[in-house]
């Protein structure tokens, strides 16, 4: 059995399988982008509160998936849990980091200005200073979530959702009938969602972000 006919015999499994690892990693993506902006808000105005927070996102990347996955299953046990932690910790990186730049770079005579006909500074905040920063916050969010579609195939060791099965199934049984087949269905199909999903962000760029302001 070549390739495309085990696609196409598998065709609503692999269907289901491709929904549930998108899923998993854009909403671990909206986790990571809530938790990491507000962290980027909190330390953008500090040097150190911002040095520390980046030091300590980038120490999380130093933690190998496979490792940390397999020190959360005793923890929580099997499924989503063990996969959605690591993604959400993984993805705060480029998050915090573009929202604290985002932030840093906006001119402050903007803000002088913003504050001088009346706004309070949480309306400063949140209706100039991050949308002047949304465009350098979308792209760590971009970045994140093509790390994420790549350590998601990991979360299939602690039983997650996702296409990672198909790769783990085809890895575990070399050699075996259609244990090839699997493995690349698993990783083409990663490859596929992850380009599928970095045009729907430059979509979002192209609608969200005025032409005067894009990175």
């Amino acid at each position: 059995m070549n390739l495309f006919e085990y696609v196409d015999e598998r065709w609503s499994r692999l269907g289901l399988q491709a929904w549930l690892h998108v899923s998993a990693v854009v909403q671990c993506t909206i986790i990571a982008a809530v938790i990491g902006v507000l962290i980027g808000v909190a330390v953008y105005r500090s040097p150190i509160g911002s040095t520390l927070a980046t030091a300590l996102a980038s120490t999380i990347l130093t933690i190998p998936s496979f490792a940390l996955i397999g020190l959360l299953i005793p923890v929580v046990g099997l499924g989503v849990a063990p996969s959605v932690i690591p993604l959400v910790l993984y993805a705060l990186l480029p998050i915090v980091r573009n929202t604290i730049v985002g932030l840093a770079g906006v001119d402050p005579a903007v803000a002088d200005a913003a504050k001088g006909i009346g706004m309070s500074r949480f309306g400063v905040l949140t209706r100039v200073e991050l949308r002047l920063a949304w465009p350098a916050i979308l792209a760590g969010m971009r970045v994140a979530t093509q790390m994420l579609m790549g350590i998601a195939v990991i979360a299939a060791y602690a039983k997650g959702p996702g296409l990672g099965s198909e790769v783990f199934s085809g890895l575990t049984n070399a050699g075996s009938t259609n244990s090839m087949n699997q493995a690349l269905t698993g990783t083409i199909g990663v490859v596929v969602l992850a380009l599928i999903l970095d045009g729907i962000y430059v979509l979002i760029a192209r609608l969200s972000v005025p032409r005067g302001i894009r990175v």
